[in-house]
């Protein structure tokens, strides 16, 4: 359900406004109502920037600490130290980095030449021989160069000649001589074999480095995470009588009331509060049991409800779980998502614990629902020797003589259930946010949308005469039709609601029929994941039987490992996203929800999570 709020409005002397931030911030409760004054203003705008800047590196820094920093904060480092150093670190990494290629390309270069001594080649132009280095195609090379410039061949390779000459004075052939590197082979080899050390070196100091002051960081990216609210409530408000009174407004939860006014009484300010209107934009804090709870990610996944919508929380929360079991449908994968969740509830941080408990609710509803469809970890149950009592809970097989299953028309039952409270819900919110004159139209589908569901059910199991439904029929399509065709909007003329009528007549009819088909996928994907877990099942023991028992339940466990755990993996994939996918556009479209709600963020001290 989403909490009632009341606005807020108080006017503060600008001496005592900052004291007066404090308070409110330690309070915790009042959602600052922002404004658009413009532009963003240049000190918000470097704090962003260092927010970004600083989220960023906290990512990485958590990685490169291997996911354990320290606990301990360095009271004496600021974030932008911080920031400088890891820069530093990284600008030495990447320099490192970037060198290795150069002196491999410098070491190939002279891996042909060989390993030789240049102070050797310096010491012999002190005597007055000049020794140059060159390269040229073999077919260009000049034979009398040996006999002129006592040009010795070094190498040869791909077709090109690498050779020196030795002469008195430096020579000028057709060609230009080779600029060597400065360092001998040896010598560039201790020069990479240097650098990869250093570059070991800086790596490890650079994971110390995070693990050490990831914390620092954190603490640091807290703080300014409460300056950058601070500052925009500060610019959210209102100066008044040339500045010696600021104006505020925001909202508070009605169950806060008590102890705002008492801090508003205690600080001497003049404020008023006043209930929520329809026009008003006010923030949306939803509230839960713990159940509901768990599923209000997903609710926001979507988009919050706007104040005069209903929270669909509620509703969501069972028809997921149950349209998650049903594309599982497997009573052992149930059993495998319980213990997972809770091995992880151990593991996890305490911000993740949350998400866990959801994943052993999800397991149970999977593993109760795969019961009932009859398969364990791709096992037909109902192809056991099982006590008929348990058989008889199960739903498998034909719907009698026919061929249809009996968990298809589940799944379609489930569908016309689904949609029929949506359009429940549509009506209701319209009633109550426009008015029953408004909302006639809503009424009428519903009527004749469930009236002929429920008249159709009730005439197909004789509880009521053929004579009874056809009447029924005849009075509900009647009544539904006023208010679809005459009455769906009473401030028109009576033919532009017909023809309106008309149109929604078209809509509905091709919607509904593809909405409740939509429906089907909880089949065909529970169907399509015992399929598969039977497949991995045989194939283990065909394997099983034709290397022999030595060895044979070992390959067989192998294949049921790995093919239920590719299969549980699978099918967790499918069984969130489509009904997240039948929830977001089968029931939210039905039901008339929009999602689009600011979420309640009061103005209060960022902690860490």
């Amino acid at each position: 359900m989403i909490t009632k709020m009341k606005k807020l409005t108080f006017f503060v002397y600008h001496k005592e406004y900052e004291n007066f931030l404090d308070q409110i911030r330690e309070l915790g409760v009042v959602h600052i109502v922002e404004k658009q004054w413009g532009e963003m203003d240049d000190t918000l705008q470097q704090f962003m920037q260092k927010r970004t800047l600083y989220k960023s590196m906290l990512q990485s820094m958590y990685i490169l600490a291997e996911k354990q920093p320290e606990e301990t904060i360095h009271a004496g480092l600021t974030p932008d130290v911080l920031v400088k150093n890891y820069e530093d670190l990284q600008e030495h990494i990447q320099d490192l980095n970037q060198q290795l290629p150069i002196i491999d390309k410098d070491i190939a270069q002279m891996e042909i030449w060989g390993d030789f001594d240049w102070d050797a080649v310096r010491r012999l132009e002190d005597v007055g021989w000049y020794v140059q280095f060159y390269t040229c195609p073999e077919r260009d090379y000049n034979e009398e160069w040996t006999e002129q410039y006592n040009a010795v061949i070094v190498k040869e390779k791909g077709g090109h000649l690498y050779f020196v000459t030795v002469t008195h004075e430096p020579v000028e052939l057709d060609i230009e001589p080779l600029r060597l590197p400065s360092l001998s082979l040896s010598g560039l080899k201790r020069k990479k074999a240097d650098t990869e050390e250093a570059l070991v070196r800086v790596n490890g100091e650079l994971k110390e480095f995070c693990r050490a002051n990831y914390r620092t960081l954190e603490s640091g990216n807290m703080q300014l995470l409460s300056d950058i609210d601070l500052l925009k409530v500060r610019l959210n408000s209102e100066e008044m009588a040339e500045g010696s009174v600021v104006l505020l407004e925001g909202w508070i939860p009605e169950d806060k009331e008590v102890d705002v006014k008492k801090l508003l009484d205690e600080s001497g300010v003049y404020y008023e509060i006043r209930k929520a209107t329809r026009e008003d934009n006010v923030p949306i804090k939803l509230k839960n049991n713990a159940f509901t709870r768990m599923y209000e990610v997903l609710t926001k996944m979507y988009g919050m409800p706007d104040y005069a919508e209903f929270d669909p929380t509620p509703i969501l929360a069972p028809f997921f779980s149950l349209f998650f079991a049903f594309c599982m449908g497997d009573a052992g994968y149930g059993l495998v998502l319980i213990v997972l969740g809770f091995y992880l509830r151990k593991k996890l941080s305490k911000s993740l614990r949350g998400m866990m408990n959801l994943v052993i609710t999800l397991g149970i509803f999977t593993a109760v629902v795969g019961a009932i469809l009859g398969t364990f970890f791709g096992v037909s149950l109902f192809d056991l020797e099982l006590p008929d009592k348990l058989k008889q809970f199960m739903i498998v097989g034909k719907i009698g003589e026919t061929t249809y299953d009996k968990q298809m028309l589940l799944a379609l039952i489930i569908g016309v259930v689904h949609i029929s409270i949506a359009m429940t819900v549509k009506a209701i919110g319209q009633t109550v946010r426009y008015g029953f004159k408004e909302s006639l139209s809503a009424w009428g589908w519903l009527l004749l949308v469930v009236g002929f569901i429920c008249t159709g059910g009730l005439s197909f199991f004789k509880i009521i005469s053929e004579d009874v439904s056809t009447w029924a029929f005849i009075v509900i399509g009647g009544v539904a039709a006023i208010g679809i065709y005459l009455l769906n909007n009473i401030h028109r003329n009576v033919f532009v609601n017909i023809g309106a009528g008309v149109w929604d007549t078209y809509n509905m009819a091709t919607g509904l029929m593809g909405d409740v088909l939509s429906y089907i996928r909880l089949y065909a994907l529970g169907l399509a994941g015992g399929m598969l877990g039977g497949v991995f099942n045989q194939l283990a023991f065909m394997v099983n039987d034709a290397v022999g028992p030595a060895i044979g339940w070992l390959f067989c466990g192998l294949i049921l490992i790995f093919g239920h755990s590719l299969n549980i993996a699978m099918s967790c994939l499918s069984a969130f996203v489509h009904p997240l996918r039948l929830t977001f556009v089968e029931y939210f479209k039905n039901s008339g929800y929009d999602g689009k709600g600011e979420t309640y963020k009061p103005f209060s001290v960022v902690k860490n999570k």
